[in-house]
């Protein structure tokens, strides 16, 4: 059955790739700053079109408190069977800067093996990976369990919509497993499940030190220069050698199991030449481990048409990530109480959370957990899966695993390094998605056939 399976998922690949390229297509960045409502809208409903040719009931589009929507279908099993919860996110990160994609970053393009474009991987390709999945069980017999798929809107805003929705409709995703199909291989052609997952807090911190600009040369030097205090504010937050130094929070713990060498991170994370790789410990200790704070963005004047002015305002976006065993809310108030501390020269300090999710941690010994393990064997040639930890945050796990404790969660999916997810010429493995594919049609098979003898 395996190499039926995979027969079957290797000839749907080019209604997949077509599939994916229009879903590539809509700039459905969760931001009105950036991008038009309408493109977000306008994916939702091709994802909700897509589940009700593929025989979906309940098919809604469900409007969450942070504005936007996120996609319910459900597609009914056999008497008795199990149900199986599938996830993914249809909205993206921003492109960044556009001129450094070799291609059109929602314009889906074959290269080298790859296809690039915004999404591919993170994560309408994974909204493309179950649909394969299901596509390939139902020319094999049909879908031996129930499936509930649920397609969020702005899991990258980090705004929650979709956590409080499910809050508010307990009922609507209970499932006896839940598949998040949003992390990745460790490595491309390395079955992995990833074990965690940090969370996320994210903040802006402004700093205010005069009624209006000066100019530099007539005020320059006596008076207090807002651009300059919120440098030094952000400065604070690392250690001499780079690690995150945040008041009170913990940064010393340690990753046991799957490590990551430095020689692969460099090349992964494509460090320049003769750049140190920051903080202290192993690399997997700094990501998978302990907490990294990043500054995402800073409100100043560009370089071009800047003026000899000392600013009387500057504003930054900060992201924090925490490890299991962190709680974000506590981390935010540590990052909070860090920032208004440290701001110099007495100079007003304001700092809003704009979003935040708690870390997760997988039980790995649970029976699916089995039931995966082999899935992905059969699915990459005797491979054996491995189980890593991510950096990122998918604040909807920690939802879900508290809204149903009964639950098993697995997580897998396409980002693996290569697929620079975040990034410009973010890309996608078409050998890793039809691979993923067939793996999760026959867990959902083994699964069924495990809960049948139980």
């Amino acid at each position: 059955m395996a190499q039926a399976l995979a027969a079957t998922v290797a000839s749907l690949m080019p209604q997949a790739r077509t599939e994916l390229a229009e879903l590539v297509a809509f700039k459905s960045v969760a931001d009105p700053a950036q991008f038009p409502p309408a493109e977000c809208e306008a994916a939702a409903r091709w994802v909700a079109d897509a589940l009700r040719a593929e025989g979906f009931q309940d098919v809604a589009l469900l409007d969450t408190p942070d504005g936007s929507q996120s996609v319910y279908g459900f597609l009914p099993g056999p008497a008795g069977a199990p149900t199986v919860l599938l996830y993914a996110h249809y909205d993206v990160q921003p492109p960044l800067d556009e001129a450094a994609w070799l291609s059109p970053p929602f314009t889906l393009t074959e290269r080298d093996g790859r296809w690039y474009g915004r999404g591919a991987a993170d994560c309408k390709g994974g909204f493309i990976m179950h649909l394969l999945a299901l596509r390939a069980l139902k020319a094999h017999g049909g879908v031996p369990v129930g499936v509930k798929m649920i397609v969020e809107g702005s899991e990258e805003q980090g705004t929650g919509g979709l956590e409080r929705y499910a809050e508010e409709h307990p009922e609507l995703l209970a499932a006896d497993t839940i598949v998040i199909g949003d992390t990745g291989n460790f490595r491309l052609g390395r079955p992995t499940v990833t074990a965690t997952l940090r969370g996320m807090t994210m903040v802006t911190v402004q700093v205010d030190t005069l009624e209006g600009n000066l100019h530099s040369g007539q005020f320059g030097g006596a008076a207090p220069d807002a651009l300059a205090a919120l440098i030094r504010t952000l400065d604070s937050l690392r250690a001499e050698d780079g690690s995150t130094a945040v008041d009170g929070l913990p940064a010393d713990a340690s990753w046991e199991g799957l490590q990551y060498s430095e020689e692969d991170f460099r090349t992964d994370a494509k460090v320049l030449h003769g750049v140190e790789l920051i903080g202290s410990g192993t690399v997997a200790d700094r990501i998978w481990a302990r907490p990294a704070v990043t500054v995402l963005g800073i409100d100043c004047p560009p370089v071009v048409g800047a003026t000899p002015s000392v600013q009387a305002s500057a504003r930054a976006l900060v992201s924090l990530r925490v490890p299991p065993g962190t709680d974000a809310a506590e981390a935010t108030k540590l990052l909070t109480a860090h920032l208004e501390s440290h701001v110099p020269w007495g100079a007003r300090v304001r700092v809003e959370q704009v979003g935040q999710g708690q870390p997760f941690r997988a039980d790995t010994t649970s029976p699916a957990y089995t039931v995966m393990a082999e899935a992905l064997r059969e699915a990459y040639d005797g491979a054996e899966m491995e189980i890593a930890g991510e950096g990122g945050s998918i604040p909807l796990c920690n939802t879900l695993a508290a809204l149903y404790p009964e639950a098993e969660i697995l997580l897998i999916g396409l980002s693996e390094p290569e697929a620079q997810i975040h990034a410009v010429n973010e890309s996608v493995s078409p050998d890793e998605l039809r691979r993923l594919a067939t793996a999760e049609a026959l867990f959902l098979r083994g699964y069924a056939e495990a809960a049948g003898r139980g």
